[in-house]
């Protein structure tokens, strides 16, 4: 997909826009969970995300190679929405981001900020996306997909960042949506030449790609009702489901409950806020604590974007 010398330009364009973020070893956590834990904090980017990396990525080449495009398109359920109207705006470019109806009130405000025209349509991510697509062929609008190479190239930075200041993790966890984050994670171990075991997350409503893990080819669901809506997918992407199969040991489910406790525990524990997949990577840790003793353990706390009430829902309740 990319080697080491594109991902440092990768690193470089980022960086324009994203100072590194901090991997912290936090007590409270180490005790919890009884063992050594760093964690990369991506709640702490210009969008609260990571998915912020993708978009400056994606945006560089594309206004490079197409100085006069007119507009891009994209579905959402909120932070891959919030990195592409970021990058646009940066580039003068017009954003059009699609999303479901009853999506994050918090995300799609951020997003109008940034300046994209937001759309609401359907009952969940993958409704948003067929209707996006459809929009940008008679629009002329170029449709930005969920998974795309550049936008790998560009959240691998963080995995980079993660990786070169503690190569010597011997787990990591890693919430799955669309997959960009693991697979970047996976290919900026694989480029490190590093052995670090890299476990993806899921949520048992929405567990697309953890069937399909199990199963060896893609497997998609009917619904992905998760309250962790950074994990709602219900159709895995083909070229990411190939990279997670050959570079990801296995795939945890979590539960909302347990993604609940694992945002409640970053609270009192490093007192930063996690949105639900945000969480996910600590909620499976917790899960399989008793097989990490002696472990030196990554957790990807990928975003902070969650609403307020449902906070008070998961958190305050």
């Amino acid at each position: 997909m990319f080697d080491l010398t594109e991902l440092e330009r990768a690193h470089a364009i980022v960086g324009q826009a994203v100072p590194v973020t901090p991997a912290h070893a936090w007590p409270l956590l180490a005790q919890r969970l009884g063992t050594q834990v760093v964690v990369k904090h991506e709640n702490h980017t210009p969008i609260g995300a990571f998915k912020v990396r993708g978009g400056l990525v994606y945006l560089e080449r594309l206004k490079r190679e197409r100085p006069n495009i007119p507009g891009i398109i994209s579905a959402t359920r909120g932070n891959h929405g919030q990195s592409l109207a970021f990058a646009a705006s940066r580039h003068g470019v017009p954003a059009v981001i699609y999303m479901p109806r009853g999506n994050s009130v918090e995300k799609n405000r951020a997003m109008k900020t940034f300046g994209a025209e937001l759309v609401e349509h359907g009952e969940d991510f993958q409704a948003a996306r067929e209707e996006a697509a459809r929009r940008a062929q008679f629009a002329c609008l170029h449709m930005v997909p969920s998974f795309h190479p550049d936008l790998v190239l560009g959240v691998a930075t963080y995995a980079l960042e993660l990786f070169r200041a503690a190569p010597d993790l011997d787990i990591l966890y890693v919430p799955i949506g669309q997959g960009s984050g693991i697979c970047g994670c996976i290919m900026a171990r694989d480029l490190l030449g590093l052995k670090t075991e890299i476990v993806g997350v899921q949520s048992t409503e929405a567990p697309s790609y953890a069937l399909s893990f199990a199963a060896g080819k893609i497997v998609t669901t009917q619904t992905s009702n998760t309250l962790a809506d950074g994990m709602a997918t219900r159709i895995p992407d083909e070229d990411a489901f190939a990279l997670i199969r050959k570079g990801a040991s296995r795939i945890v489910q979590v539960t909302d409950a347990e993604v609940a406790a694992a945002i409640r525990a970053y609270w009192t524990d490093t007192h930063n806020l996690a949105e639900g997949a945000g969480a996910a990577a600590l909620a499976a840790a917790i899960q399989e604590k008793a097989k990490l003793l002696g472990k030196r353990v990554g957790l990807v706390l990928s975003g902070g974007n969650i609403d307020f009430d449902l906070f008070k829902q998961w958190v305050v309740a």
